[in-house]
């Protein structure tokens, strides 16, 4: 099997960065704790967006046993401009993986778990039924864990909705990743109105169930665009939203076209909630599951406030 970490992409390879500024500086992962979660994941041959993507927050989340599993294998379809993670003839599919997660989500106590994965356009429903299987074992094994997945677009897929909508999780989180302007150069393989779609789609498809996007900036997006785009997702009935800097991971990707200010994201923040999303998290360091537990119970208390 043939793993591309670094593919060819439809930017300019080797572009540099600004320096990062001293407001997106974390520490160096390490710990006991963190030792412990990386045994575990290796000892159930487990693979981890915290890892594959590599997460700014890692340290932080591992050090607290805390963990965003990644399924489908560890290697992706498509290739974005962005994304960290390996590109290839993707892995055969582990049956045994969806026990093997829950399995250590319950090793873990986990009261919330995240669940994501790689694109796998080479399977006919996308990796819907593996999703599926997962939450059906973590459901049996840690029936108190509220459970959310970040799924891909499913594409092509036309079953995938139905069959999660059988099994659904507690939140389908989904993101847009940037403004449609962008989606050529950053997310070539995916189209803007299709993951849109999908967001609408499982919300009228289960009913009580949170939906949540994010979105990178830093890209070279406009402050009217992202406004856009939040438009774009409360039509969609999307309850969460978050908002983090895009860090560049290797040379071979999408170079950093500005580092956005603190207070830019407050103001992000400010009109997000003004537009009638529950819930929204907007930091440089911010990510899809950073904190996802805790948002979850914001998101409950928020939707309870909001019905009366």
């Amino acid at each position: 099997m043939e793993k591309i970490r670094h593919p060819e992409k439809t930017h300019k390879p080797d572009q540099t960065s600004p320096p990062r500024p001293g407001w997106i500086r974390v520490k160096a992962p390490g710990g006991k704790d963190f030792e412990e979660t990386r045994t575990l994941m290796r000892g159930l041959k487990l693979h981890t967006v915290c890892e594959e993507a590599a997460c700014p927050n890692i340290g932080e989340c591992w050090s607290q046993k805390h963990a965003t599993f990644m399924i489908l294998g560890s290697v992706c379809t498509r290739a974005c401009a962005f994304c960290h993670v390996a590109t290839g003839r993707p892995d055969l599919l582990d049956p045994h993986e969806p026990a093997h997660v829950a399995e250590a989500v319950a090793q873990m106590g986990l009261n919330h778990v995240v669940i994501t994965s790689v694109d796998r356009d080479d399977l006919p429903d996308g990796g819907a039924d593996h999703f599926a299987q997962t939450i059906e074992a973590i459901r049996t094994a840690a029936p108190s864990c509220s459970i959310e997945i970040l799924t891909p677009d499913f594409m092509k897929k036309p079953s995938a909705v139905s069959i999660l909508a059988q099994t659904p999780p507690d939140v389908f989180n989904h993101n847009l990743e940037t403004v449609p302007r962008l989606y050529p150069s950053i997310r070539p393989g995916a189209r803007y109105f299709t993951s849109l779609d999908l967001l609408k789609r499982m919300k009228e498809s289960v009913a009580g169930i949170f939906t949540k996007s994010g979105l990178m900036v830093g890209l070279g997006e406009t402050a009217e665009e992202i406004g856009q785009v939040m438009d774009d997702l409360r039509a969609a009935d999307v309850d969460f939203l978050t908002l983090g800097q895009y860090l560049q991971p290797t040379p071979k990707h999408v170079a950093v076209d500005r580092f956005v200010l603190p207070e830019e994201f407050d103001r992000f923040a400010t009109l997000a909630r003004a537009k009638g999303f529950l819930m929204v998290s907007s930091s440089p360091l911010t990510r899809s599951s950073h904190h996802a537990g805790a948002d979850f119970q914001k998101l409950k208390v928020a939707r309870n406030a909001r019905e009366g």
